[in-house]
């Protein structure tokens, strides 16, 4: 498929997304407000990739900030309806000893998803599977939109790290979302829904 072969040439923009898992950051309900207020960030800025003429988001389905951003993309596909989503696993069957809920709402995603594929053709061996599908992401992608603060370290800080590194030999954009920005959007929200009329 194309999707392969793009970074450049073809004239396609793909970014990558990468962010914290859910228990990483405490979360353990989908009904938390912190996963609407990371949504929101999510949203603000894959709102200008789309502008700016980003095509392809590419997500190697983790639950937490890459899952949230593809549900933001499907959002966002109302208005930007040529936006796609890959979904490229680091190996064969990642969700198979998830909880049941995780497995059908990880499903509902992928039945979503434009492209769906795996790195590695075989089951979970070892962690050098998750460095050939960063490198992999960061050959196809023009750029990494980070849901990560430096100062909590993480599952997202390896593929940030690769970027970084990557950034000092080539152009590579990266695009950060900190728990400042977080906290800023949680504020602005909540603002939005304080009631101001005192008449």
């Amino acid at each position: 498929m194309l999707f392969y072969y793009v970074k450049g040439g073809f004239g396609v923009s793909v970014w990558t997304v990468a962010g914290y898992k859910p228990y990483e950051l405490g979360i353990f309900k989908k009904d938390d407000p912190a996963v609407f207020f990371i949504k929101k960030a999510l949203e603000k800025e894959l709102r200008r990739l789309l502008e700016e003429g980003m095509e392809w988001l590419l997500i190697s389905g983790q639950l937490g900030v890459e899952c949230w951003a593809a549900e933001v993309l499907f959002e966002l596909k109302k208005e930007f309806s040529d936006a796609k989503l890959a979904v490229l696993t680091p190996f064969l069957q990642q969700h198979e000893n998830w909880k049941e809920d995780n497995q059908t709402y990880y499903e509902a995603i992928l039945a979503q998803a434009d492209f769906v594929d795996s790195v590695s053709k075989e089951p979970y061996k070892n962690p050098v599977q998750f460095r050939n599908k960063n490198q992999l992401f960061l050959q196809k992608a023009a750029g990494l939109l980070a849901v990560y603060d430096e100062e909590k370290t993480g599952s997202p800080q390896y593929l940030w790290n690769m970027a970084r590194t990557l950034q000092q030999s080539q152009p590579f954009e990266i695009r950060q979302i900190t728990f400042y920005d977080l906290q800023l959007i949680a504020e602005e929200e909540q603002l939005k829904e304080t009631d101001w009329d005192y008449s």
